[in-house]
């Protein structure tokens, strides 16, 4: 095992891909000369050249589109976004032409293209570069979005979106790069779609993903002293969502509780809400609680940003709730 930061566990994904496979390039705005905005593509134009790590305009539905043609003629374009709060700029090209032409050309074309950056808030950046949009693509037939909070499961996940034959979304956060974690010194692939039961507990099940996971981590420590046992479970996976994963933690726990970095209308933890109470409605002791950000666009303030973000108090506050302490 090793320790390395999340970005270089995102470089070490793409880097063993591109030696593995020639048909694979990534492109972007500043991943060559500035090996990355946040310096995930550190040393690769050096290794595969220009034609390989490839620096693109601001202009992304232009360089989506020209990735979308790529691979329905046999490339694995890797397209990075500085942040997805860019993508809305080139979602033409994803939702309409990447996400679709295996079904509208009758599965003709195949498209498979990684889309990746950084999604949510990440400090101080304002209303129009702290959104989260994994609901938004989740939401659309022919893609899959992966959402990692750590080095070990970005690494593997990434692997396996290169691999895929299919439009994948891989959002990250600007926050996790410098996160730190060993991760094994071979290769190992995770499988897009599977859950993780980070911490097994017996009283609540909670469910997150992405950075945010942390807040449910320091509410369980908490929460541990009082001997309330949290279960933990990390989606990794939007879509395909592990339903399974989290049906059979709630048969067991009787309680969920759902932290989501994002709005909370039509969010994944709506989604998650429905499938529980329509597949496990009589486990449920206890109405379903989800924790969101405030439905406002994000403060620029740093106090007002501390209140619109979700954190471990809130879960603390949410799990006390369902098990009717707060009552």
């Amino acid at each position: 095992m090793k320790t390395i930061q999340f970005r270089e566990a995102i470089c070490e994904a793409m880097s063993e891909e591109m030696r593995r496979d020639e048909s694979i390039y990534l492109m972007g705005e500043e991943v060559a000369e500035y090996n990355g905005a946040y310096k995930a593509s550190k040393g690769m134009l050096d290794e595969f050249g220009a034609k390989r790590v490839i620096d693109t305009p601001i202009a992304e539905l232009g360089f989506g589109g020209i990735a979308v043609g790529s691979a329905m003629n046999g490339n694995r374009p890797i397209v990075e976004y500085m942040t997805f709060n860019f993508s809305l700029v080139g979602i033409d090209q994803i939702i309409n032409n990447a996400a679709k032409i295996r079904q509208m050309s009758g599965g003709q074309f195949n498209c498979p293209i990684v889309f990746r950056g950084p999604t949510g808030a990440a400090g101080q950046l304002g209303a129009t570069h702290s959104q989260a949009f994994e609901n938004w693509f989740a939401n659309t037939p022919g893609l899959k979005v992966i959402v990692p909070s750590n080095p070990y499961d970005a690494k593997g996940l990434l692997k396996a979106a290169i691999r895929d034959d299919d439009p994948v979304i891989f959002m990250e956060s600007e926050q996790m790069y410098g996160d730190k974690m060993e991760v094994p010194e071979g290769e190992y692939i995770i499988p897009i779609g599977v859950a993780d039961i980070k911490r097994a507990g017996t009283d609540v099940t909670v469910v997150s993903f992405g950075k945010i996971i942390k807040e449910a981590y320091k509410a369980a420590d908490e929460l541990a002293k009082e001997g309330i046992s949290i279960e933990v479970i990390d989606l990794r996976t939007v879509r395909p969502m592990d339903h399974k994963t989290i049906l059979e933690s709630v048969k067991k726990t009787n309680r969920l509780v759902i932290l989501e970095e994002a709005w909370p209308f039509g969010s994944i933890s709506s989604e998650i809400t429905f499938r529980i109470q329509d597949e496990a409605f009589d486990y449920l002791d206890a109405p379903i609680k989800r924790i969101t950000t405030a439905d406002t666009p994000a403060p620029y303030s740093p106090v007002l940003l501390a209140e619109w973000m979700p954190n471990a108090n809130d879960v603390i506050k949410a799990v006390k709730d369902v098990l009717y302490i707060n009552k």
